[in-house]
């Protein structure tokens, strides 16, 4: 009786299921294991249609049309999310959205190397009905563009309208450059500035620094997406790209970091990345391998067999492992013969006065095609293990068919 109770009680007392158990687990490890991966990642999520003034953005201030463009004619570009990727040999954009972006790291690792820098220009804000869009509020204050290299280059910044008056280039210049001015134009004056592109007063819209690989680029509606609506817009800016180029790579870098949209180390992300990838996943299938096994095993654990079992079959086997160990299985024919002797002196009447040799004799004249005696010659002479096989099994058939 109390058995029939405590099985009432304990289905009384199920409240889920083995399976509604299991779900709520399986459920449970892949939201853990989707929330470790959006933690590694997320900042690679990002889609950079934040309306801004950098390489992912769609908005009319954006690059992200120049990167389109110089991917489909050929020039391999990529967007750099992490400083490291500064010390590329490759041609490198930065665009800069204020003249308070800390540019000293980025003009360290780009030294000596092909940078072209792109001065900001236009206030803006988010469009609100639209995502990714921006509204124009206006421009930006004069002093903002001009501290973007300050105080290493000293630049003044001033916008006046250009009547979308042609560009004059300068000597080495290709001519594709002279282009409709951008309304109103942003032009810099600085001693520290070569220039290449210039307004028809003189103002620098392109300019190098010294002798260096550097430029700066004062008007940024040369490149940003409502710049290169036009074609022949659009081809100039590809040839302003290969203009300043001077390392001639056959790749273009539009940097983000200074966007905001850099990504950095993380150690969770290394977990999911080569070399550690193989670990990870051997760690994961060690704990599927635990729970798979803790969901099957169900009863109390089983009492470990022994390993010697008791009865005369265990014992027969366990010396005839013993034997078979110690290499000693080849001598044992004498043994099994002697057996056999035994058994057909019993089954033939075999008197008992007679010495085995004597047997053996009178066995053999039981006739037929084999003679006993022969037979345990060659089981006594057996060295190896299959001669006193092969022995045994002839002794065994004579055997049989006398007593058939």
């Amino acid at each position: 009786m109390s058995d029939v109770g405590d099985s009432r009680t304990s289905t009384a007392d199920r409240v889920f299921s083995p399976l509604t158990v299991a779900l709520l687990l399986i459920i449970g490890l892949i939201g853990f294991a989707g929330s470790l991966l959006l933690g590694a990642y997320a900042p690679e999520l990002k889609s950079g249609r934040n309306a801004g003034s950098h390489a992912l953005s769609n908005a009319a201030t954006g690059y992200a049309g120049i990167v389109e463009l110089a991917g489909a004619t050929g020039r391999h570009p990529r967007v750099l999310r992490a400083d490291d990727g500064w010390k590329t040999e490759d041609l490198v954009v930065a665009t800069p959205e204020h003249g308070t972006t800390d540019m000293s790291q980025f003009m360290a690792a780009r030294h000596g190397k092909a940078t072209l820098i792109v001065l900001p220009k236009w206030a803006t804000i988010a469009d609100d009905e639209t995502g990714g869009w921006v509204d124009v509020s206006g421009l930006l204050p004069s002093f903002d563009p001009a501290g973007v290299l300050a105080p290493s280059t000293v630049m003044t910044v001033t916008r006046r309208p250009s009547g979308a008056r042609v560009l004059h280039v300068g000597d080495g210049a290709p001519q594709s450059l002279a282009v409709s001015a951008p309304r109103p134009l942003q032009t810099v004056t600085s001693a520290a500035l070569t220039p290449l592109i210039t307004d028809d007063a003189g103002r620098i819209v392109l300019g190098q620094i010294g002798r260096s690989n550097t430029y700066i680029l004062a008007d940024p509606d040369l490149l940003d997406n409502h710049g290169i609506r036009r074609l022949d817009h659009a081809r100039a800016a590809l040839d302003l790209l290969d203009f300043v180029n001077s390392n001639n790579s056959h790749a273009i870098a539009f940097d983000v970091t200074l966007n905001g949209l850099g990504r950095g180390r993380s150690a969770l992300k290394l977990a999911f990345e080569p070399p550690f990838l193989a670990m990870t996943l051997a760690i994961v299938a060690a704990l599927a391998l635990v729970g798979w096994q803790a969901l099957v095993r169900f009863g109390a654990p089983q009492p470990r067999i022994r390993a010697i079992a008791f009865g005369k079959t265990a014992l027969i086997d366990n010396s005839a492992m013993i034997v078979r160990k110690a290499g000693r299985e080849g001598m044992l024919g004498g043994r099994y013969a002697a057996l056999i002797r035994g058994h057909a002196r019993t089954i033939f009447g075999v008197p008992a006065r007679l010495t085995d040799d004597e047997a053996d004799r009178y066995l053999d004249n039981l006739g037929g095609t084999t003679r006993f005696s022969t037979l345990v010659a060659d089981a006594t002479r057996a060295e190896h293990r299959t001669d006193m096989l092969a022995a045994a099994q002839a002794l065994y058939r004579w055997q049989q068919e006398k007593t058939q």
